[in-house]
């Protein structure tokens, strides 16, 4: 198979994890502000669960970076 196709699935690969991840957070910090706008008082236990949240929605990119490395070193 051609390296450089390898290469190029790779960079997709990992660009397209580090959008995936970017869209989530935005997402979830969102939702988490529009929360906190309509019911202040749940401000604390919002936070909370965004701070929660957000290390969960970037736990899938993070694997994917690192399978792409990790495919670039066995190229």
């Amino acid at each position: 198979m051609d390296v450089g196709l390898i290469g190029i699935g790779i960079g997709l690969a990992a660009g397209l994890a580090a959008i995936a991840g970017a869209i989530g957070v935005a997402m979830v910090v969102s939702n988490t502000v529009q929360g906190i706008t309509r019911q202040p008082e749940l401000r604390g236990p919002l936070q909370t669960v965004m701070f929660i949240g957000v290390p969960l929605v970037e736990a899938l990119p993070i694997f994917a970076i690192v399978i792409a490395f990790l495919l670039l070193g066995n190229m």
